[in-house]
């Protein structure tokens, strides 16, 4: 059984930073992309950042300059950094991973159970 499990949520004043880690636990033979969306209230889930086995990123439009992810292939665990938080940050994140469980598996999407995020003062 695989599963994501997200920390470093909170609330935060505008302005302020925050470090998200997301950590892949249970058996599988590798972690492909992994990454962050967010989801606000009434709103869609959205990409935040995507960060692949290799490192390469991919940052959405309103995230580049703020938000920095990272990985530890080492320890399947994926970071976000986020500087210079405003109101419109506010959301429920949600680590995502593509997974394979086994070598000649194809791989599968994965979900966290989500971390809320609050920017106010």
């Amino acid at each position: 059984q695989v599963q994501l499990v997200e920390s470093g949520g909170g609330l935060v004043q505008p302005g302020g930073s925050l470090r998200l880690s997301c950590a892949a636990s249970g058996s599988f033979f590798s972690a492909y992309t992994m990454g962050w969306y967010r989801q606000a209230p009434g709103e869609q889930r959205d990409l935040v950042a995507t960060i692949t086995s290799s490192g390469s990123t991919n940052y959405a439009d309103s995230m580049k300059g703020r938000f920095t992810i990272s990985r530890d292939n080492a320890k399947n665990t994926v970071y976000l950094q986020m500087n210079s938080l405003i109101p419109e940050d506010t959301a429920v994140y949600y680590c995502y991973a593509r997974i394979a469980r086994a070598r000649y598996l194809g791989a599968s999407d994965y979900w966290g159970q989500g971390t809320q995020v609050t920017v106010s003062s």
